[in-house]
């Protein structure tokens, strides 16, 4: 029996699992220019994997599942792959946020939407005013997201706070310092899975990921299924998470 079979059997809450699992989803293009496939068709792909992801996290008993979904350096990128992106991504909350709440999955978008379309903007204010109520398993999408621009944001939200006379820097706590993140109110992520074989975080989650496990996989995007999901999780029941302690293990 699978780990994922074993829960879906009642091991809902298992200690030995992570609550929060993050995810750099890599390789969306290069799977299909494997198939001689428009770059397009890899990010649909990966898309809709995304929500097979979610279900089976949900499922599975995790709490949180956070996916890099666009990037602040991915403006980079040409025009037409930038705006496929974006489209795509409109296309999905329209198809899927009724999916979602019938299947009680929140749906939380981290960074700053400030800057992206205004259809695509209103789109992620619906979704969050039909799922906000939703308790349990969340999925976070980051978008227009990076680690340096978020701490950054952070930084200038508690100076202005200071400024006010709302806070004082000889308070601040790790603690309250995470309360001014785009991601405040989420536990850290103790699982963080990149597919597509990069080893590297590439601007994702710098603060939260600082005791993350990092788990490493060739698999690209759209086929990392389900059983490459149990692999990532029997892979983190081995690990002796010491935090800078010593372990606990005989």
């Amino acid at each position: 029996m699978t780990l994922l079979s074993q829960n879906q059997a009642g091991r809902a809450g298992d200690s030995c699992l992570p609550r929060h699992v993050a995810v750099i989803m890599d390789g969306n293009g290069r799977w299909a220019q494997r198939r001689g496939l428009p770059r397009t068709a890899g990010h649909r792909a990966g898309a809709e994997n995304f929500r097979a992801v979610a279900t089976a996290c949900k499922e599975l008993g995790i709490e949180h599942l956070t996916v890099y979904a666009f990037s602040t350096e991915n403006w980079k990128r040409p025009k037409a792959e930038v705006d496929a992106i974006l489209a795509l991504l409109e296309q999905y909350l329209r198809e899927s946020v009724e999916t979602m709440a019938r299947d009680r999955i929140r749906l939380r978008f981290l960074g700053d939407t400030a800057v992206l379309p205004p259809r695509l903007r209103a789109l992620i204010a619906e979704t969050d005013g039909l799922t906000r109520r939703i308790e349990g398993f969340q999925a976070n999408v980051c978008l227009n997201y990076g680690g340096r621009a978020e701490l950054l944001h952070a930084a200038q939200a508690f100076t202005r706070d200071c400024m006010e006379g709302k806070a004082s820097p000889d308070n601040l706590t790790e603690a309250a310092f995470s309360g001014y993140l785009w991601s405040a109110g989420l536990p850290d992520p103790e699982l963080l899975i990149r597919t597509g074989g990069e080893l590297r975080l590439s601007n994702f989650l710098l603060w939260q990921c600082a005791y993350s496990e990092f788990y490493v996989t060739d698999t690209l995007w759209p086929d990392f299924g389900r059983d490459e999901l149990d692999r990532a999780l029997d892979w983190y029941r081995t690990r002796d998470r010491r935090f800078g302690g010593l372990s606990t293990k005989k």
